[in-house]
């Protein structure tokens, strides 16, 4: 008979659900048995739900998936829809390709990552999901990866809420990056915990091991 070991709801990390997460949220994956994402709670200005930071020969690019109703959401995370008024698709396939199309891994992930990024989800909580199920493809990550059903009231400010310890504003001030040779490094140096896009680009199957 398979014994099933029950998890005690405060050693399940909370993290909030990211549109190509940076390299250090897809490590908070790896060393973490117990992870969920948020979907029941308020939606936050400037954080890295919908956006992504690459980078090109001149500096960091911003990505931000644009919204209906704009930045400021009163819905709860899994009811923000995305706007398509304008071809912002197309406008992070051509970032995307200019910052990594020579890069020594792009061409090996270059047709999934196409068509994962053209889907045309309704609710971005959808979209990301679709994305992370093809990095941790990508990253030959084993463990199950799965929504919280908890109310954000439950695990605010508790040890177990982990969301938005990555921000816009801090995201290159983590205490232990991943270290790897980035493509336009020897312009604008070392960039830390940019978009797991660039990982995946500049180290290809390496990056679980980095992770």
């Amino acid at each position: 008979m398979e014994i099933v070991q029950q998890v005690n709801s405060n050693d399940i990390q909370i993290i909030e659900s990211q549109y190509f997460g940076t390299v250090n949220w897809y490590k908070m994956l790896f060393e973490n048995s117990h992870v969920e994402l948020a979907q029941y709670e308020a939606y936050p200005k400037t954080s890295f739900r919908n956006r992504t930071i690459i980078a090109g020969s001149n500096g960091l690019i911003i990505l931000s998936v644009p919204l209906q109703k704009g930045r400021i959401q009163k819905n709860q995370t899994r009811d923000v829809k995305i706007s398509y008024d304008q071809d912002w698709q197309e406008q992070h396939w051509r970032s995307i390709v200019s910052c990594y199309g020579k890069s020594p891994f792009f061409e090996y992930y270059q047709n999934s990552l196409e068509l994962v990024l053209r889907q045309k989800q309704v609710y971005l909580l959808d979209m990301n999901w679709g994305i992370q199920q093809w990095v941790l493809k990508q990253l030959k990550f084993t463990r199950t990866l799965n929504y919280s059903f908890r109310q954000e009231a439950e695990f605010r400010q508790s040890s177990s809420d982990q969301r938005d310890r990555i921000k816009p504003n801090n995201f290159h001030l983590v205490q232990e990056p991943v270290k790897y040779s980035q493509v336009f490094e020897d312009r604008i140096g070392f960039q830390a915990n940019l978009s797991i896009l660039d990982l995946l680009s500049c180290m290809g199957p390496a990056s679980k091991t980095l992770l």
